[in-house]
């Protein structure tokens, strides 16, 4: 059986189980859910109508967030010199190759991105046991592998976040901090329910977003209308 705390019970009386709310609705009910002792984010779940198991169906991409996630992002790039140094300049938090290779190899998890250049992928890829279960394996497709580091140091510390679906067909992601104002965080949220739903493969047949919930760290999920959305 699950305990909730006396915390958390106070705040479930604030979501209407038997309503969904619009997106404005939804941010202003996260925000008072809000209530531990530590800045909570504020997470988005979307349950999309597709099957995982097919390559096509497998969602995955960036955003670029208007207003970041209120997090300050770790940021590796695997790369060769000159461009390890540029990385620096760039704002990345470490930068070079096999020094952080042998180091990812003993176990060292101390980042939330990884950026690496085209011609250091064969190195890279001996990491993929270790990095794949964690989401950190760079990838073409999330713009984390690109001859462009500089580029994609400078997109990841502005904002710009990683997606991809889970094997239940359920995307999750961070859009902000409760503390953030209420108009940042519905920006981010429709910035991100937008790329989502320009996602939609040809292949996905009937409805494409089936619920759309909202929540805080600690607090309970709120269900958001589809429709204030524009999903189909």
């Amino acid at each position: 059986m699950i305990h909730h705390s006396k915390r958390f019970k106070a705040v479930v009386p604030k979501v209407d189980p038997t309503r969904k709310y619009s997106v404005d609705e939804a941010v202003a009910i996260v925000k008072e859910t809000a209530t531990a002792k530590f800045k909570e984010s504020v997470d988005i779940a979307v349950r999309l109508g597709v099957d995982p198991k097919k390559a096509d169906q497998a969602i995955r991409g960036t955003v670029a967030l208007p207003h970041g996630i209120g997090k300050a992002v770790r940021v590796l790039v695997l790369t060769r010199p000159p461009k390890d140094k540029e990385a620096l300049a760039a704002g990345a938090d470490h930068a070079g190759l096999q020094e952080y290779v042998e180091k990812i190899q003993g176990g060292w998890a101390d980042i939330d991105v990884i950026i690496a250049s085209p011609d250091v992928m064969g190195e890279v890829g001996k990491l993929g046991k270790v990095l794949g279960p964690r989401g950190l394996m760079p990838n073409p497709k999330s713009g984390t592998v690109t001859p462009d580091v500089v580029k994609a140091v400078g997109e990841v510390k502005a904002g710009k976040i990683e997606f991809r679906v889970d094997k239940s067909g359920i995307v999750h992601a961070s859009v902000g901090k409760a503390e953030f104002e209420n108009q940042k965080l519905v920006e981010n949220i429709n910035k991100f329910l937008d790329v989502i739903i320009k996602a939609k493969p040809s292949s996905a047949k009937g409805q494409y977003v089936k619920t759309v919930t909202l929540s805080t760290t600690m607090g309970p999920g709120v269900p958001v209308d589809r429709a204030s959305i524009g999903a189909h």
